[in-house]
């Protein structure tokens, strides 16, 4: 599927076009082989490996962006002032390395470890480790000293076991029109919620969820020089009227309406997920700023000009979480 078909499907999905009820028999196959494989592991067919230490899996059952990466920072550094010495785990999706486990260090280059595993080593200095095959590179981490793992993105792989599943939905879409693979943009059933141990919410709900959950924003927190490093404060921002602004992430609207609300006349250029730049991708024949992701900016470190800016956010979760979370972890 080409990427301009699959973000024409993808808003289809989330829209709840008619023209989609056609691809129901196969989402009822979708379905069926999903259980199956759910039972397989419940039922010991398939091998579970589990962690001696705590394992945190975050993840989405949806397709396209929810804000898990930018939680998945946030428990990083949280997990570090509480005393935890963690790690992250990811699938790597859009990168592609010689060897697995690929443990990042500051020389991996993003088209090796994928764009969010290179975005949180960044953001927390804390071990990631890229693997395909999720419960090896768990061993990996725990060979780094770490005794908490956060799984990005697991909450399908069930081959590693699981203390916690934290399923993070993105408020404005929600779960589209609720239904599975081809026909709707989920990867598993809505009951799905159900199961897990906490759902967050992203952004505020425009409908109920099944099982409500806790909110969470994404708060710009500063302005990054991509060419030259330095920072300087979200407001005022250190370029004035209208800018390019660049995202390659699963939804691109979230992030230029946030350019918006900083007072910004915002020229979008929105890219598929996990885009891979080139330079012509940059050069729009003018002077204006370009702005961008911090997930997008690691793959453009070499491309961007002196005029380039990375909007950096934080996820701010609500104290519930923080102390239902605090909570968990204390008593097991």
């Amino acid at each position: 599927m080409s990427a301009g078909i699959g973000e024409h499907w993808l808003r289809a999905a989330y829209a709840g076009s008619p023209w989609l009820v056609a691809l129901r028999p196969l989402e009822a196959l979708y379905r069926l082989a999903v259980a199956r494989r759910a039972r397989a592991y419940a039922e010991g067919r398939r091998d579970v490996w589990r962690a001696p230490v705590p394992v945190v899996v975050v993840g989405n059952i949806t397709l396209g962006g929810t804000g898990k990466s930018p939680l998945v920072a946030w428990l990083a550094r949280h997990l570090q002032a509480r005393g935890w010495s963690p790690g992250i785990l990811s699938r790597g999706y859009g990168g592609r390395s010689a060897h697995y486990p690929l443990c990042l260090t500051d020389q991996t280059p993003a088209a090796a470890s994928g764009d969010e595993p290179r975005m949180l080593a960044d953001q927390t200095g804390v071990p990631v480790v890229v693997d395909p095959d999720r419960p090896r590179g768990a061993r990996r981490l725990l060979e780094e000293g770490c005794d908490i793992l956060l799984s990005d993105d697991g909450l399908q792989h069930l081959g590693l076991g699981r203390d916690l599943e934290i399923l993070v939905v993105d408020g404005h879409r929600g779960l589209g029109n609720g239904r599975c693979l081809p026909a709707g943009p989920l990867r598993e059933p809505a009951g799905r919620l159900a199961s897990v141990d906490a759902v967050v919410v992203n952004g505020e709900p425009r409908r109920p969820l099944p099982t409500g959950g806790h909110a969470m924003t994404l708060e710009p927190i500063a302005w990054r020089s991509l060419a030259g490093g330095q920072r300087h404060a979200v407001a005022p921002p250190p370029f004035a009227g209208e800018v390019h602004a660049v995202a390659g992430i699963g939804r691109p609207a979230r992030f230029f309406a946030t350019l918006r609300g900083l007072g910004l006349e915002v020229d979008p250029h929105p890219f598929g997920d996990h885009h891979r730049f080139t330079a012509a991708d940059l050069a729009f024949g003018d002077d204006l700023p370009v702005v961008m992701t911090a997930k997008d900016a690691v793959k453009c470190r070499d491309l961007a000009g002196p005029g380039t800016w990375v909007l950096e956010v934080e996820a701010a979760p609500a104290p519930g979480f923080v102390d239902w979370l605090d909570a968990r972890l204390a008593a097991r």
